[in-house]
C-alpha cells in the first residue's frame, strides 16, 4: 500500500503561475483553524473591502470563513472581474480547508461559466487534487481513486505541457500503483479462499493495465502459484520465465523458480 500525503505545498508552488488571481499569499497559513466566528450575513461593501476581508481571513487559516467571503463577492458584484477572482479563490479555500466535495463544485462552477479563461487550467488541476486528497487505503472502496485517476488525465490531456500536467502525471503513477496494489489485495483474499481463477484474473489485470507499478513481480509470482494450483503448469512456467526474464534478482522470481521445481520439477530445464 502506497501512502499518499497532502498536496498542499505543491499546490501553493503551482498557484504562483495563477499571477492575477493571488492564490499564493493565502499559502502562508494553510489548513490552520483560526479564529472567529463572524457574521455572514448580507452587508453590502464595495468589492475591494469584500475581497480583502475574505482574502485576510484565508491568511489567518479561516477557510471556511473565506470560502464564504469569497462567494459573497460573487454574489454582490457578480458582474466584476473580482466575481471570476473570488470563484476560484473560493474553491481554493475549501481546498485548503479540506472541504473537497465544495472545491470540487465550486471549481467546476467556475469552469462552466469561464471554460476558456486563462485559469481553467488551474480549475482542472484543483479538481484533480480534491479527488486525489480522498484516496483511501487499498482495503476500501476505490472509486474516488478512480475518480482521481480521471481527472488527473484530464488535466494531462487539456494541459499537456503545463506544470499542472507535470504533477499530475507523477500522481498518475502514484493512483496506478495504489489500484494495482487493491487488485493485489483482492486476488490474495481469492487465493486464500481457494478461489484460484478468481484470483488469476485479479493478478492478470496488473499485468495488463498497471505493468509499469511496483506490484508487478508479485502479480507474476502469484499468476504463477494459481497457474500450477489450476493443473497448468505450462502456463506457471511461462509466467515465471517472464518474471526471470525482468526481474532476475527478486524474491519473487526465485520464490517462483523453487515453486515450480517443487511443483512441476519437469519443466525447469
Amino acid at each position: 500500500m502506497i501512502t499518499l500525503s497532502r498536496t498542499s505545498r505543491s499546490l501553493c508552488l503551482t498557484a504562483a503561475l495563477l499571477g492575477g488571481t493571488s492564490i499564493l499569499g493565502g499559502c502562508a497559513s494553510l489548513g490552520g483553524g483560526g479564529g472567529g466566528t463572524d457574521d455572514t450575513a448580507y452587508v453590502a461593501r464595495d468589492v475591494e473591502t469584500l475581497y480583502a476581508s475574505a482574502k485576510q481571513k484565508l491568511d489567518q487559516g479561516n477557510t471556511p470563513l473565506a470560502a464564504a467571503l469569497f462567494d459573497e463577492v460573487e454574489r454582490q458584484h457578480p458582474y466584476s472581474p473580482w466575481a471570476r477572482r473570488a470563484q476560484l479563490m473560493s474553491a481554493f479555500s475549501y481546498y485548503t480547508g479540506r472541504d473537497y466535495n465544495k472545491a470540487i463544485a465550486s471549481a467546476q462552477r467556475f469552469l462552466s461559466i469561464h471554460p476558456g479563461n486563462k485559469d481553467a487550467p488551474y480549475a482542472y488541476y484543483l479538481i484533480a487534487l480534491s479527488y486525489y486528497e480522498q484516496i483511501s487505503d487499498v482495503t476500501r472502496d476505490q472509486k474516488i481513486t478512480e475518480q482521481a485517476r480521471t481527472a488527473l488525465n484530464e488535466v494531462n490531456r487539456r494541459f499537456p505541457n503545463s506544470e499542472y500536467a507535470a504533477d499530475a502525471r507523477l500522481k498518475l503513477d502514484l493512483v496506478a500503483d495504489h489500484l494495482a496494489g487493491k487488485e493485489m489485495e483482492i486476488g490474495r483474499h481469492y487465493q486464500r479462499s481457494g478461489r484460484w481463477l478468481a484470483s488469476q484474473i485479479r493478478f492478470q489485470n496488473v499485468i495488463d493495465n498497471f505493468q509499469t507499478t511496483s506490484h508487478t513481480p508479485e502479480a507474476l509470482y502469484r499468476l504463477t502459484e494459481s497457474s500450477l494450483a489450476l493443473g497448468v503448469p505450462e502456463e506457471a512456467k511461462k509466467y515465471a520465465a517472464v518474471l526471470g526474464a525482468n526481474y532476475p534478482g527478486s524474491e519473487w522470481y526465485e520464490k517462483a523458480f523453487e515453486l515450480i521445481q517443487d511443483k512441476a520439477p519437469g519443466l525447469t530445464s
